[in-house]
């Protein structure tokens, strides 16, 4: 944790928040990101290391407790404290300004495919699924890794890397640079579908039900708003 040496209260709260990956781990656990393996697996790039000695920092600052959970075996979560929760509006006024003067297409290092796949099954709607299991398969143009597969079901999400043993009800094809920016709200459903960026093939009624089993990005509103052309 850096220390400044300052008597003033924006820089000591940077001695808590102002590390590399802090506001990041803030982030995901201000959208309901508990669990160690989940905070990693949506922050690809910091190590299980470093994460621990954040994730102690926090503690130790009064901005992250540590809770065990007890339904099924005893499992460890991180919650944030009210001090924690207070940071959505910091979260809230990085979101606006990046968006305004920081957030432009994608660079290719940008473009990771399995973090795209982790955020769509983070931020499924259950409630809008169809009541029997769906399992998706995703090719991504662009991406290292082309073929991903999510299985949906009421009581579970899983991303699979190799083909499940399931029919499979949707075929999505998409342009990967595409399908992060429709993810983050740069461009519509409708106009990505036009111009062909994403393709679905499949049961008609799953391929018009596909767009509404999301909550897209936390973001979105946000960057639908502010990125709208004039």
């Amino acid at each position: 944790m850096s220390k400044y040496g300052q008597y003033c209260p924006i820089a000591q709260a940077l001695e808590i928040v102002g590390d590399r990956w802090t506001l990041l781990i803030i982030r995901d656990m201000l959208t309901g990101t508990t669990q160690f393996n989940d905070l990693e697996r949506g922050l690809p790039g910091l190590s299980r290391g470093l994460l621990a000695a954040r994730l102690r920092q926090l503690q130790a600052a009064g901005v992250v407790e540590k809770r065990y959970n007890n339904s099924g075996r005893k499992t460890t979560e991180y919650h944030l404290t009210k001090a924690g929760q207070e940071l959505q509006t910091v979260i809230n006024a990085l979101l606006l300004w990046g968006t305004t003067w920081a957030f432009g297409d994608p660079s290719p290092k940008e473009l990771d495919p399995l973090l795209l796949m982790w955020w769509i099954r983070s931020r499924v709607d259950r409630n809008e699924l169809p009541e029997n299991r769906v399992a998706v398969q995703f090719d991504f143009r662009g991406a290292r890794t082309r073929t991903y597969w999510l299985v949906l079901a009421r009581e579970d999400v899983t991303i699979c890397l190799t083909e499940p043993a399931y029919d499979i009800d949707l075929l999505v094809e998409a342009d990967l640079s595409s399908f992060f920016k429709l993810w983050l709200g740069v461009v519509d459903y409708d106009e990505a579908l036009e111009k062909g960026d994403i393709n679905l093939e499949g049961i008609p009624q799953l391929v018009r039900a596909f767009p509404n089993w999301f909550m897209w990005s936390p973001a979105r509103e946000v960057v639908r708003t502010l990125k709208k052309p004039d």
